[in-house]
């Protein structure tokens, strides 16, 4: 059984998110988008136990998907251009600034901050909580998204720094696993990302749009899948269109999971190569950055399009790579992975980034999308 990388998802709730304030005041009843981080909730006590943490946050961020042996497939060369049509000028590669935004409000931050005598929030703190975390957007709240998302990047365009927003509200998230919800349908959908995207502001935004729309698509019809993917294809476009400066990335699944093949073969199907900026891997997962970036490649060579096209990928929770078989679940033995950078060194890897907040429950050392201060300190210190 796979399960994804969103599968904490719960009552309304995005594990590994922020809450990000602002927007329609007549939208109070409607729970807040979330950052990686957390949102606004009760304190945790000084020593939670694996059963008592915080609240979950409006929205947590994804569980991860459980690890697949994908088969290893030679890259397709790319597609060369028709001597009968005027050979077009190479696309200019669109870059970001190196300092990524940390959102002042996290369920890790709220515990730093209500725990200043226990023995364990220095290394929460300096290792977890002043990291950068993404900001994810979960609630389907067409009258109140375009108002939270610029509250996020109106801050982080204050602050000097790239903002990293994940939406995730596409229908049948979570092929109706724990995570599902989303919007009714891909109309309401569609308005929904127009809506996101006029929030974006003008400065540089990493977007990355909806964790496991297209490596878990398998559950949907075939039609359901092309819908699906044709939607996404117009988000993308959507999202860059409204901020030329925002990064857009497609969804890749993880290096356990598909093949190199069949993953660029969905991503062909969602005109990835001419609706986003490449693609991302691994989110809320465990697979060795080595591992990913590799796959990675393999997935953009075999894709196709522009040379410019990268990958980002989650590392928040890679520090020693995946887990036995099976051992999904807040699995022990975990360690934070390297911290989040635009300047990785490595060749199409655009970023490093922590789309899944370190210490935000899958589940099991707490309910899913809760932040566990035991669990936190066993990654730092893994």
């Amino acid at each position: 059984m796979a399960l994804t990388a969103a599968a904490v998802v719960a009552a309304g709730t995005v594990s590994g998110l922020l809450a990000a304030t602002g927007g329609d005041e007549n939208e109070t009843a409607r729970p807040a988008p979330e950052v990686s981080g957390s949102a606004l909730h009760v304190p945790l006590p000084a020593r939670p136990t694996p059963t008592a943490s915080a609240p979950a946050s409006p929205t947590p961020s994804p569980s991860p998907t459980a690890s697949r042996t994908p088969a290893r497939t030679s890259a397709p060369p790319a597609p060369k251009p028709s001597p009968t049509r005027a050979k077009k000028a190479a696309p200019v590669a669109r870059t970001v600034s190196a300092d990524l935004y940390r959102h002042p409000q996290s369920q890790v931050l709220d515990w730093v901050r209500d725990n200043p005598g226990d023995p364990r929030r220095d290394v929460i703190s300096s290792r977890i909580a002043d990291q950068p975390a993404a900001v994810w957007f979960a609630a389907y709240d067409p009258g109140a998204i375009t108002g939270r998302v610029r509250a996020v990047t109106s801050g982080a365009a204050a602050a000097g720094r790239v903002p990293v927003l994940v939406p995730y509200a596409i229908p049948d998230r979570d092929c109706g696993g724990a995570s599902q919800g989303g919007a009714p349908d891909l109309a309401a959908y569609d308005g929904w990302i127009r809506n996101f995207a006029e929030g974006l502001g003008s400065g540089p935004v990493i977007v990355v749009l909806e964790p496991d729309s297209i490596a878990l698509a398998d559950c949907l019809s075939s039609g359901e899948r092309s819908a699906r993917y044709a939607s996404l294809a117009r988000a993308g476009k959507a999202l860059r269109a409204a901020n030329p400066r925002a990064k857009v990335y497609f969804d890749a699944g993880h290096s356990g999971w598909h093949s190199a093949t069949k993953m660029a073969g969905a991503l062909r199907e969602a005109d990835a190569a001419g609706s986003s900026d490449g693609i991302f891997t691994n989110v809320s997962n465990f697979h060795a950055t080595g591992d990913e970036a590799a796959y990675a490649r393999r997935v953009l060579g075999a894709l196709g399009g522009p040379s410019h096209l990268g990958a980002v990928i989650d590392t928040s929770r890679n520090g020693n790579g995946a887990p036995a078989p099976g051992a999904w679940c807040d699995p022990a033995g975990r360690a934070l992975g390297r911290t989040p950078t635009t300047r990785t060194g490595d060749a199409r890897i655009d970023a490093y980034l922590w789309i899944k907040l370190p210490g935000e429950s899958d589940g099991c050392s707490g309910a899913a999308g809760e932040f566990s201060a035991d669990y936190a300190y066993d990654l730092a210190t893994g």
